[in-house]
């Protein structure tokens, strides 16, 4: 039985279970001390502890790199008015019983703050009293509250504008689940922190005014326990209660005073590059510029006569001094910036001049994907530099194998100095196919459609996607979230451009090697099924040119499995691709109708008028690939299918035909280049479970 009390008392008062219950006993004391009376020693110490936590405070605030790094500081705030306002209720039952006997009577810290740093004199006392106090409550609390208020009413307006940035981060492969839910909870708890820093700063306020009522209760009190229980006279009872009660209100104040400052500090910085004394030096005393114009103005101020030139002309010396160490050290800076490109040149320099045969490593391969950028947009993809776009363009290239089943080829970065500074150019197999341009250092706010208002800065399209949109510097980020906007960074446009263009053109980065890689990997988990198919039955040029097919209608190939064993099956019979196409699909057509209509939703399509249908049955049979259509038909097939497309887009249906069979790789064809997001699909891939609802008949009569 003692053995088990002892291994009972072990776990209570081990450091998870007393860290646990710190808080509850410091609030339990905290209150105590308001009812209770306390020695004159105890109330030094908690005096003094009072100032220690306070400095405590301010200096986490200080060194804390972004505001949710001090995400405690408010119910912090709250612990700390409560200590001081018990330690206020202590001090003055001790004042009030006991101020009689002397200055020293309430204990040493309230005798040296009434007495030392005041000089005795209660008149003076006061002021400073009052003074910090007003210092306090006008200005440090009301501007820390007011920016609070302010940043938890931008942070709540700008939530919607950042989950839809971190959706589209997600979808774009830049970021995985567990980073995305990471940033939301971040979002969340950066709106609830400055909420309850507004808050907060109530109490601080609250308690300005305590002092302040706590003061004058202090002092009558004193004057009536002074003349009627001590028999002391008005001016001595006057001196000695107002002094002690003087004390005690500035060894609670200016620890409320270093509170509030904390608390400015903390709502009040703006980015997370370091700590706040770092970020002054770097942002004030960088510029050499301005630090010899300061000293050229204070050594003008120095020469006036009457003036303390002394002063003057000593910080005009310091100031002269810096401008001249930081124009140094940025000097310095740049030789050695400029030292590699000198190397570079120094060796192309050191060339023999005879020229050298030439060989077949003088015969470049074109890069399958190649992105080429101007000479601002090189530290987002230099590797010393560790640039952001380098591991955006990994997280893309693994979520675009994860979603679309097979590894792309890398993306060789190089600059050209023949773009623009910010622009960029992306190229597949040597021809450009997507270009753009990004600003590092700003953000762009996209337009998804329904903003509250423009924005002021650089209007532009979003490259990937053609919206509307500002290129704004960092400062209009939080505005830009309140309108509404989408807003991302230089490198996210980048990324998020180069993806759109992978996923448009997948079909072509699926090569021959790109098909072998793949047939290898499968073959890792079922080799009998590729021995079967390759090269026994099918070549990989035919598996790659079915391939191709599918992903060029926007079907992903992540179920490998399916489609060789389809191919194995039909193979014998032909070995057309388009015909061995159409069978994979059929195969596949549960994951295609699941990708365009989630869930077990109706399969709300556009489909063929009847007689529009056998006109063209009776046309493809004709003409072979279906170049017996009449023009005049043609030109009302693409208008009417465009026509129904849209509408079925603006009512938040995806645009999708249902033909037969025969029909679907011909019309699919003929119809996307004039509906880019037109999906095409036959009856046979309709699995037989989903209902199918027509929501509009192209040929029909208007």
């Amino acid at each position: 039985m003692a053995a088990n009390d002892t291994l009972n008392l072990r776990a209570l008062l081990s450091p998870a279970n007393l860290r646990t219950l710190a808080a509850p006993i410091l609030i339990i004391l905290i209150l105590s001390m308001m009812v209770l009376p306390l020695p004159v020693f105890l109330l030094d110490v908690f005096f003094t502890f009072n100032i220690a936590i306070s400095v405590m405070v301010m200096l986490v605030a200080m060194y804390s790199k972004k505001p949710l790094d001090f995400s405690v500081f408010p119910t912090v705030l709250l612990i700390t008015t409560l200590l001081r306002l018990s330690l206020n209720v202590a001090s003055t039952r001790i004042v009030l019983l006991e101020g009689h006997n002397g200055p020293d009577a309430a204990g040493k810290v309230i005798e040296a703050f009434g007495s030392f740093l005041v000089g005795g004199n209660t008149a003076v006392g006061l002021v400073v009293f009052v003074i910090l106090t007003l210092i306090n409550f006008v200005v440090i609390t009301k501007g820390a509250g007011r920016i609070a208020e302010v940043s938890a009413r931008f942070t709540l307006d700008a939530m919607p504008g950042k989950q839809m940035a971190i959706d589209a981060d997600l979808n774009a492969g830049l970021v995985d689940e567990k980073e995305a839910k990471s940033r939301r909870k971040e979002i969340g708890q950066e709106a609830d922190f400055y909420g309850a820093m507004d808050g907060a700063s109530k109490f601080v306020r609250g308690d300005a005014i305590a002092g302040i009522l706590i003061l004058v209760i202090n002092i009558i009190g004193g004057l009536f326990v002074g003349m009627m229980q001590h028999n002391m006279a008005v001016g001595e009872a006057g001196q000695v209660y107002t002094l002690l009660t003087i004390g005690d209100g500035l060894v609670a104040q200016i620890p409320a005073l270093i509170i509030s400052v904390a608390a400015g500090l903390v709502v009040s910085r703006v980015g997370d590059e370091g700590d706040i004394g770092g970020q002054v030096i770097n942002q004030v005393f960088s510029n050499p510029q301005v630090l010899a114009l300061t000293a050229v103005i204070i050594g003008v101020l120095g020469l006036i006569p009457g003036m303390p030139n002394v002063v003057f002309i000593l910080l005009a010396t310091l100031f002269a001094s810096l401008a001249w160490m930081r124009h140094k050290r940025i000097g310095e800076e740049a030789v050695e910036a400029a030292a590699p490109a000198a190397a570079q040149a120094a060796a192309a320099a050191q060339q023999p001049g005879e020229a050298q045969e030439a060989s077949w490593n003088d015969v470049a391969p074109v890069d399958v994907l190649g992105l080429e950028v101007g000479y601002r947009l090189i530290p987002m993809v230099d590797k010393g530099q560790d640039g952001e776009l380098l591991k955006r363009i990994r997280g893309l290239r693994r979520k675009f194998a994860q979603e679309v089943g097979f590894l792309s080829a890398p993306v060789h970065i190089r600059d050209n100095l023949e773009l623009k500074p910010n622009a960029y150019r992306i190229a597949l197999k040597g021809v450009e196919i997507g270009n753009g341009e990004a600003y590092p250092g700003q953000f762009l706010a996209i337009n998804p459609g329904r903003v509250s208002g423009p924005l002021a800065g650089r209007e532009t399209k979003d490259p990937a996607f053609g919206l509307p949109a500002f290129w704004i510097d960092s400062g209009g980020r939080e505005q830009a979230h309140a309108l509404g906007y989408t807003v991302v960074d230089a490198s996210t446009v980048v990324a998020t451009h180069l993806n759109h263009v992978i996923l448009n053109h997948a079909a072509e980065l699926l090569g021959r090697q790109e098909t072998q890689a793949l047939l290898d990997h499968i073959g890792k988990d079922a080799p009998k099924l590729i021995d079967d198919l390759v090269p026994k039955l099918l070549p990989v040029s035919s598996v790659q040119r079915v391939l191709q097919n599918l992903l060029d209608e926007g079907v992903n190939i992540r179920d490998m499995r399916t489609i060789i064993e389809v191919l194995a099956e039909h193979s014998p019979r032909t070995q057309d691709p388009v015909e061995l196409t159409a069978k994979v699909r059929e195969a596949l057509g549960r994951a295609i109708i699941q990708a365009l209509f989630p869930g077990t939703a109706e399969v709300q399509v556009m489909a063929l008028e009847p007689g529009l249908e056998r006109i063209l049955l009776q046309a493809m049979t004709a003409g072979g690939d279906g170049g017996a259509i009449e023009p005049g038909l043609a030109d009302t097939l693409l208008r009417q299918t465009a026509q129904l497309a849209q509408r079925q887009e603006d009512i938040g249906l995806p645009p999708v035909l249902l033909v037969p069979a025969p029909l679907r790789m011909l019309l699919s064809r003929f119809l996307r280049r004039a509906v880019p997001t037109l999906k095409v699909i036959s009856n046979g891939e309709v699995p037989e479970s989903r209902t199918i609802r027509v929501t509009g008949m192209v040929g029909a009569a208007a």
